[in-house]
Order: structure tokens, then C-alpha cells, then sequence
């Protein structure tokens, strides 16, 4: 099966053209090694919450996306909301997608204690907040990547038991 997967990256320099963005390359190319995953659209918006609520809202009420990855403004600057604006459009919080990154990137820095970031889904969309650095991004994906394909199974309503 094939998931059809968004890419946001939040920054306010790479919205203006100021700096090129890596880290949704990076997450876009890890995607493309794997034959369950189709990235579909991807946009690179500023860190204002109206902009990525309205992104994130019409990639998962268009019902055309599974899964949503966004890149930065998951850390402690003032203009870091990412986290903020995703919980302001999920209707259901996912908080082991981000516990477990967190977990795995404290063995490689303390620096994942600031990592803001967080899960939820909307409809049948999972959206996952990872890092504004593409080692950070690329490490956190492959933390998840073995249980995506069974969550967004689960999300377009696969009756399957789990433990089968």
C-alpha cells in the first residue's frame, strides 16, 4: 500500500527566500527510499500559526494526504509554534510518535530535552512534528518509519486486530 504524504517546512528565513531548506529534502528522500510512501506536496511556510494551521487543516480535510510531516519550529525561540499550531487542528493527540523520537535522540544529544515537537491526526490524517535540522529530521524518521505503515492502516480504518 501506498501512503500519499505532505511535507511542511516552517521557517521564517526559507519562506523568504532567505535560506534554502534541507531538512524536507532530506525527509522527502528517506520517503521516496521506501515503496510505501509518495510525497504529494510539499510547502515551505513561514512560523506564523495561521499560516501552518491553514496548511496543515486543507492538506487533511482534502482527504487526499495520510500523513503530514512538518520540519521545524519545534524548539524553545520565541518564534517556534510548530508544535502549538499542529494541537490547534488534530482532534486526537498521537504522543508516542514524539515520546519515541525524543527517547532515541537523547542517545544521541541532550539537546532532543528541548524538542518540542508533537503528534496528532485529524480525520484520517497523521500529522508528526520533527526537527528544523535535516541529521535531526532524517534520524527522528527512522524512528518511526516501522510503525507508520501500520498506524495509517489503522487511520483509513483497516478491521484488522493489532496482535494478528
Amino acid at each position: 500500500m501506498q501512503y500519499h504524504t505532505a511535507i511542511l517546512t516552517i521557517s521564517d528565513r526559507g519562506s523568504r527566500g532567505e535560506r534554502q531548506d534541507v531538512s524536507g529534502p532530506a525527509l522527502r528522500k528517506r520517503l521516496q527510499e521506501t515503496a510505501n510512501f509518495v510525497v504529494v506536496a510539499e510547502k515551505v511556510v513561514s512560523d506564523e500559526p495561521e499560516e501552518i494551521k491553514k496548511e496543515l487543516a486543507e492538506w487533511c480535510d482534502s482527504g487526499t494526504v495520510s500523513l503530514i510531516l512538518t520540519t521545524g519550529g519545534t524548539g524553545f525561540s520565541p518564534r517556534d509554534l510548530a508544535p502549538e499550531a499542529t494541537m490547534a487542528v488534530v482532534e486526537r493527540p498521537a504522543p508516542g510518535f514524539a515520546e519515541a523520537m525524543r527517547s532515541a535522540s537523547l542517545q544521541i544529544t541532550p539537546h532532543a530535552m528541548i524538542s518540542r515537537a508533537v503528534a496528532g491526526i485529524r480525520g484520517t490524517t497523521l500529522i508528526v512534528n520533527f526537527p528544523g535540522s535535516p541529521k535531526a529530521a532524517s534520524e527522528c524518521l527512522e524512528v518511526i518509519l516501522p510503525a507508520l505503515p501500520h498506524a495509517l492502516e489503522k487511520l483509513a480504518g483497516d478491521p484488522t486486530d493489532c496482535g494478528s
